[in-house]
């Protein structure tokens, strides 16, 4: 007896910050958060689920390394909570397949680098969650199973919707109203695109976990973000993205990039996770905006930028990132270059902002796009070979 599921879960990047755990082991967030979930056509995780009453135990692969389980508390509660749902499932349905006690295998790969600061963790563990769902034949909305992906990491709730999400940081004890909703899908503001700027693929010196709870422990300002900044800001966000406001957005989206890095340098001992590459963007891209807001910066726990702004101006701005950061690969799926005649540099642009960094400072940049959630692949597109085993290894 053998069943199968394969799944792919996208990176989301938010423009309101979660940072911080009221609740470490049921990971329930000091703040609400709102994010854009990104396409999957660039950056995804894949997962292969496997159960079979052949198999000995449970096992799993990243990236083609196997590792442990049972080490892993986030997944062993992911794994739990959804073996009990479809405990749940098959006593009520004597007909049911006997899923719940078999041994599975779990393979997943990300296309982009891990614990880098590209939200690895949240396409991850949606796609881990999502694709127990479809293997275990979960009859959960996407609101519901995010509760479960919460488990995994925190930022992985939002990845389990399309387009614009909130992260709804609730007030009970158990969680259960601790969970992320649509805003708005990703056809509501196609205009919408987004750089993103791969500084480093080096795994960070803090881990986000380490870190958000070191903060919570010491920063002060951190208490006024909670309180008093981030209820008021989520309210004008939704606002902004309702309306499709792109100077309303990009303005909350880069206050609030910088709120957080400034909680991490008020952490104590001080957290440093941009870099002088991303402190230049910042710069090049405040100028640009210098008579009209054109772009917005944010970055999450790492040096990468992500760059949102309406398609129109997307051309101009790699040509910035290009004079600036020359050497970088250029992910041009969206035919960016095709019928651009935009110049490097726009005619107003003050060009003494930032010095030219040496060749391959930007590793990448990749252009992307609000796209959809969760995509269910066919059988032939699983990562598990007829022996249950990866069939690509490290």
């Amino acid at each position: 007896m053998t069943f199968e599921a394969t799944c792919t879960a996208p990176v989301n990047i938010a423009v309101v910050k979660y940072w911080g755990k009221r609740d470490t082991s049921l990971i329930l967030p000091t703040n609400s958060s709102l994010s854009v979930t990104l396409s999957q056509d660039q950056l995804h995780s894949k997962t292969t689920i496997r159960a079979s009453a052949d198999f000995t135990s449970d096992r799993l692969w990243l990236n083609g390394i196997e590792e442990s389980i049972t080490s892993n508390k986030r997944l062993v509660a992911c794994l739990r909570e959804t073996r009990a749902l479809r405990t749940k499932i098959e006593a009520e349905d004597a007909s049911a397949p006997k899923l719940a006690h078999l041994n599975i295998h779990i393979c997943s790969e990300n296309n982009f680098p891990t614990a880098a600061g590209l939200a690895s963790s949240a396409s991850g563990y949606a796609c881990l969650v999502y694709t127990l769902s479809k293997l275990f034949q979960l009859p959960l909305d996407a609101s519901d199973l995010s509760i479960v992906a919460r488990q995994g990491s925190g930022s992985a709730c939002r990845s389990l919707f399309g387009g614009f999400v909130a992260w709804e940081m609730g007030e009970r004890a158990d969680g259960s109203d601790s969970k992320a909703v649509q805003i708005a899908p990703e056809t509501h503001w196609p205009d919408l695109q987004a750089l993103i700027c791969v500084v480093s693929d080096e795994k960070k010196g803090t881990s986000s976990t380490e870190g958000m709870q070191l903060t919570v422990k010491t920063s002060p300002l951190l208490q006024e973000r909670i309180k008093n900044v981030v209820p008021q800001r989520m309210d004008e966000m939704i606002d902004a993205i309702k309306n499709k406001d792109f100077p309303k957005f990009a303005e909350l989206t880069m206050r609030d990039s910088n709120q957080f890095h400034a909680v991490c340098l008020d952490t104590y001992p001080p957290i440093f996770y941009m870099n002088d590459i991303s402190r230049a963007i910042i710069r090049i891209i405040t100028e640009y905006n210098r008579d009209g807001i054109k772009a917005a910066y944010t970055y999450d726990a790492g040096p990468n930028a992500v760059i949102y702004a309406p398609a129109a101006n997307m051309a101009e701005i790699y040509g910035l990132l290009s004079h600036y950061f020359p050497g970088a690969a250029f992910d041009d799926s969206l035919g960016l270059l095709e019928n651009s005649t935009s110049s490097p540099l726009p005619a107003t642009f003050d060009q003494r902002v930032s010095p030219v960094f040496p060749q391959g400072s930007v590793k990448q940049i990749l252009h992307t796009k609000a796209d959809d959630g969760p995509r269910v692949l066919s059988p032939e597109q699983g990562l598990l070979n007829a022996e249950g085993l990866p069939k690509r290894l490290a």
